[in-house]
């Protein structure tokens, strides 16, 4: 940051008084411009008949990781609920209707100073088809997906919790919540194993 939103004059950094890091401060009004983490939601769209599950991938069509696989997401918008993003972007990426579940996963992405929220969802039809941040739209069953292609790590530890909560409903369970810290970098070539021990 360069210059003060406020009054146009530079800012510089420095530790407000009573602060305990360094902040962007105009050197002409005093206004501290507060840079906060953003929002990220999505959403784990599914369609399930006799007994066979898939979910629904993006390819993107947008860097960063143009060409990878990933859960319809992005960033929330101001005035908009966690909730109301994630149907937002499912639509935009997917044109895909949906039925919003419960939040499924928060995963902090703290070396790029975002949060990934992921809402497990219902696909109402197969009415589908990519959008113009998006290069493909597909179902996958878990042996199916692209596991080397996926674009995020955010995305492989969703699919990977998705799936092992999956098992557990299927023999009665339910599907939990999940919260993790991803502090590595997604690896293009990585085999599909999970690294969440």
């Amino acid at each position: 940051m360069n210059f003060c939103s406020e009054c146009a004059h530079p800012v510089a950094l420095a530790i407000p008084e009573g602060d305990n890091r360094p902040r962007f401060v105009c050197t002409q009004c005093g206004t501290i411009h507060y840079q906060n983490p953003k929002l990220v939601v999505g959403s784990i769209p599914i369609w399930e008949r006799d007994g066979e599950l898939k979910v629904l991938l993006c390819k993107r069509a947008i860097e960063p990781r143009h060409g990878y696989w990933t859960l319809p997401a992005g960033f929330m918008e101001n005035a908009e609920t966690t909730a109301a993003a994630a149907i937002r972007e499912t639509v935009e990426e997917a044109g895909a209707n949906i039925e919003l579940g419960p939040l499924f996963s928060m995963l902090n992405v703290a070396h790029v100073h975002q949060v990934h929220l992921f809402y497990l969802a219902r696909l109402i039809d197969l009415d589908y088809a990519a959008g113009i941040e998006s290069l493909d739209v597909q179902m996958f069953s878990e042996r199916e997906i692209p596991w080397a292609e996926l674009a995020f790590p955010t995305i492989r530890t969703t699919l990977e919790l998705f799936f092992e909560d999956r098992k557990k409903v299927l023999k009665g369970g339910v599907y939990g919540f999940h919260e993790h810290d991803i502090v590595k970098p997604m690896l293009a070539a990585q085999a599909h194993q999970s690294d969440l021990a």
